[in-house]
């Protein structure tokens, strides 16, 4: 038997604490550069203090040019275990600048090389289920048929099924045949990390994830539902000529379905979420006059340990100690 070892998503939650803090100061403020910016900033800082040798494998960024943290760059104090790192510190930028639900900051990490790399591949085509369908899908197969597999191994019928769906041009045909089935959509502006993750959580009204979203936002996803049992079936699904073109040069098989054991190799995985908006599975930050409170998923693959973290911060103690400015 192994001794309790320390726990280094403990570590994550307070980066995205901090991330999460920092963004939500700008809700609604209808700057989501300025947001991201400002958990960008929080979330570099608080690494410094977590005992890890990590890389950035998946900074959010590139895609939209927002304020990053950059692929290949160090994290933590160098003291710690090698490790691949992904990082978002507000995933739906767009969400916290127009003060819509679902705005999130999130890290996932785990032992270096094991986290799917995707390189110039900023799209792609998920499907998500929680544990009970994870044998129910094929992303070769119809929307229709895959309904009505997923509803009869979740015991359900296809109209009590809801599905989460990406509101963009692109799936104007996948919203059709959603409807041509008989199940009911929930239609999001951004946000398909979060969309994956209410896809597997039981607590939430959401039973599948559908369509194309971020490539980054599917391997943070892929964190959280390697240690739920769910699943997330991927393909690249390149939106510009460029981007194909790219991936090609770089030796990506576009035909290629990932699973959630592609995407994430290793059972040692940690993820943390914080809400900033606020949503259909984290609250998000609420400023109390005197600081603020904040909501957190802590997930670690170890131990299949899944933690809900409500804290309450000081501004007052916090600012005489740290760096970062929650004012």
């Amino acid at each position: 038997m192994e001794a309790p070892e320390r726990n280094l998503g403990l570590d994550l939650v307070r980066v995205t604490e901090a991330a999460a803090l920092a963004a939500a100061r700008w809700l609604g403020r209808g700057d989501g550069k300025a947001g991201d910016k400002a958990a960008v900033d929080a979330m570099r800082l608080s690494f410094n203090a977590v005992d890890i040798d990590g890389v950035v494998v998946i900074g959010e960024g590139e895609k939209d040019k927002a304020p990053m943290l950059y692929n290949g760059e160090k994290l933590g104090t160098g003291r710690g275990p090698k490790v691949d790192v992904a990082v978002d510190p507000v995933e739906g930028t767009r969400l916290l600048a127009h003060g819509r639900p679902n705005a999130i900051s999130v890290v996932a990490m785990a032992p270096q090389g094991s986290m799917f790399n995707p390189g110039p591949a900023f799209y792609m085509n998920k499907l998500a289920v929680p544990a009970a369908a994870r044998d129910a899908i094929d992303l070769d197969a119809s929307p229709e048929d895959n309904l009505k597999n997923i509803a009869k191994a979740l015991g359900k019928d296809v109209g009590d099924l809801t599905v989460f769906v990406l509101d963009k041009p692109r799936h104007k045909e996948l919203i059709a045949h959603i409807r041509k089935a008989g199940a009911r959509i929930q239609l999001h502006t951004d946000g398909d990390v979060a969309g994956a993750l209410m896809a597997v959580l039981p607590e939430t009204s959401v039973d599948v994830m559908m369509g194309t979203g971020g490539t980054p936002e599917g391997v943070l996803a892929a964190a959280a539902i390697k240690v739920v049992g769910g699943e997330l079936l991927g393909r690249l699904d390149p939106q510009s000529a460029a981007e194909k073109e790219a991936l090609l040069k770089a030796g990506y098989d576009l035909h290629r379905v990932l699973r959630t054991h592609d995407l994430i190799r290793s059972e040692d995985v940690l993820f943390a979420a914080t809400g900033i908006s606020g949503g259909d599975f984290l609250p998000g930050v609420r400023f109390t006059g005197r600081g603020a409170v904040t909501n957190s998923l802590v997930m670690r693959g170890k131990t299949g340990t899944v933690r809900r973290i409500e804290a309450f911060h000081s501004f007052e103690q916090l600012m005489q100690i740290s760096a970062i400015s929650y004012d």
